[in-house]
């Protein structure tokens, strides 16, 4: 059976240890232990103390990333657009800029083989080369017929 995994980018207007990112940063432990919770999560990548945000995968210090493995697209979607998640998307305009190309890649993974970092960056750049297709794709695409979990 096949898990969906996602990685997602936000480009702050300052870096995550500014100031004017203190409501986010002071957020982001709630949030993530809400994930950690919701029916269908099954992964997230964080560093050793538990941290995403200090992974520097780009070379600019603004952008953060998100990895994280669900069993299904409606439980991811569950996740990101209800509750407190939703709250505080509705307030990423306070702390994150537009990103040039996407912010978000989906592809799906053969149960527990959670990608690296490295790996989810090169999905993520996959899909603002070749567009959405099958192998990754965006929301606005994931109800597509060829990208439905094949079990």
């Amino acid at each position: 059976m096949a898990q969906l995994a996602q990685i997602n980018i936000a480009y702050g207007f300052e870096g995550v240890d500014h100031p004017s990112m203190v409501d986010f940063k002071e957020a982001i432990d709630h949030i993530n232990m809400l994930a950690e919770r919701s029916e269908g999560f099954v992964w997230r990548f964080q560093t050793e103390e538990g941290d995403a945000t200090a992974v520097r995968l780009f070379d600019d210090p603004r952008v953060i990333i998100n990895i994280s493995v669900w069993e299904s697209l409606d439980a991811l979607k569950n996740y990101v657009y209800q509750g407190e998640h939703l709250d505080i998307l509705k307030r990423k305009k306070e702390w994150f800029q537009k990103t040039k190309g996407p912010h978000l890649a989906l592809w799906w993974i053969e149960d527990g083989d959670f990608p690296t970092a490295e790996q989810a960056k090169e999905k993520l750049e996959y899909l603002a080369k070749h567009g959405p297709n099958e192998h990754v794709f965006n929301m606005a695409w994931a109800g597509n017929i060829k990208v439905q979990r094949q079990e």
